[in-house]
């Protein structure tokens, strides 16, 4: 599997994903995980990482054990998004230590978390759908969102970096960020609605990530390049960015795709915490 801009790395049996880019900020930890290392089984095979798929809770807990053993933390210290493809944020505080894992979440519609708690780690589920971590050095708080195509036409990396300016002050020039692991433009095939509505809401830029399909009316949509021009738009500083090329689909042995598997799997989670 070919990786330029993220590193294979491996916790006693559990291999994972990381940025060097983010590697280098040693104010925080990050992973985003693999299918591997687990104990689900099945289409969950094996370290499914979402309780609504009809995986077993037993299984999915040791799984989150399991990742936050890596995280040098407990299960109670993370906090899960309640992800429906909106541009939403909360700001996360330690009354929501738990909430997705050991406890219910008690809020809806979030595809962004943000904090500058230490110690609590965001997590956010994937298996296609692009992840966006943010790392702000100066005012020491951190980012992570869930942008699908529906996230990514409404500009959620840019919604990010407001909420996170509205709560600490954080400026683009500051942060740090990644475009993580999500199915790639020749995998990502869109039809003709969807495209009108990258049109419409990009008029003079939707050329440079979406081309002609294959077939007749269809689309390949670039989710890495838009978000990347998302991301410079608002104020990210290209050396201060780290772009995946590890796509969900083409990779679906190794990672959870939806597409691959027309819908029948576990999900993959990105994980950020301050130390």
């Amino acid at each position: 599997m070919p990786v330029q801009h993220m590193a294979v790395r491996q916790y006693k049996q559990i291999p994972y994903l990381t940025f060097p880019l983010l590697e280098r900020e040693e104010m925080v930890r990050h992973l985003f995980s693999t299918r591997m290392g687990g104990v689900s089984e099945g289409i969950f095979a094996t370290m499914n990482l979402s309780y609504a798929r009809g995986d077993s809770k037993e299984a999915v807990d040791e799984n989150f054990r399991r990742l936050a053993e890596i995280m040098e933390t407990k299960p109670d210290r993370f906090v899960c998004a309640k992800q429906t493809h909106t541009t939403n944020v909360w700001l996360v505080t330690e009354k929501d230590c738990g909430k997705g894992v050991v406890y219910p979440v008690d809020y809806d519609d979030i595809d962004g978390l943000i904090t500058n708690r230490q110690g609590i780690v965001l997590c956010t589920s994937f298996a296609d759908c692009v992840p966006l971590y943010f790392v702000d050095r100066k005012n020491k708080a951190i980012g992570l969102a869930h942008s699908g195509w529906r996230g990514t036409v409404n500009r959620m990396g840019e919604r990010m970096l407001e909420a996170m300016n509205r709560a600490f002050g954080t400026r683009p020039e500051d942060v740090t960020a990644a475009i993580g692991p999500s199915i790639c433009k020749d995998c990502y095939e869109v039809g003709e609605d969807t495209a009108e509505i990258f049109k419409e809401n990009f008029p003079k830029e939707w050329g440079n990530f979406l081309s002609e399909g294959k077939k007749e009316g269809k689309y390949q949509l670039d989710l890495w390049e838009a978000n990347r021009r998302i991301l410079l738009k608002a104020g990210i500083l290209e050396e201060h960015m780290a772009v995946t090329d590890i796509c969900t689909c083409c990779n679906s042995e190794y990672l959870f795709s939806h597409r691959a598997s027309q819908g029948k799997r576990g999900n993959l989670a990105a994980l950020l915490q301050i130390r």
